[in-house]
């Protein structure tokens, strides 16, 4: 038997064009597939072949949450992480939290609803 491996989240963004194309500069996905939610809204998968973020909308959320709630952070690999930096901060978003430390460099930002991603590289 395979072993599992994470298939996508779902976040809720209040701009999905926008949260949708820095996904695809940031780390090179596509966009999968978009369509009307199940529960009213508008959802668009952006990633790759086996994985990705479900982008879902219906207007701009009730507000943020607190650090850390309910979720604390989505980590992605990348391959460049001072390409993605200079993509974060192009996209008026700001890195914070450098590290660098076995077993390999990071760094962390907040997109435009609060949602941590957390940036880091094995190379």
């Amino acid at each position: 038997m395979r072993t599992a491996y994470l298939e996508h989240v779902n976040i809720t963004v209040s701009d999905i064009e926008r949260s949708a194309a820095l996904l695809e500069k940031l780390l090179g996905w596509r966009i999968r597939w978009r369509g009307p939610s199940q529960m009213g809204g508008e959802t668009i998968h952006v990633g790759g072949d086996e994985d990705y973020i479900a982008l879902y909308t219906k207007g701009a959320p009730a507000g943020r949450f607190a650090k850390g709630v309910p979720l604390n952070h989505v980590g992605i690999v990348v391959a460049d992480l001072d390409a993605a930096e200079i993509v974060v901060k192009e996209a008026g978003l700001k890195p914070f939290s450098h590290g660098d430390y076995e077993p390999g460099r990071r760094f962390y930002f907040f997109d435009w609803d609060g949602v941590e991603f957390e940036l880091v590289s094995y190379a």
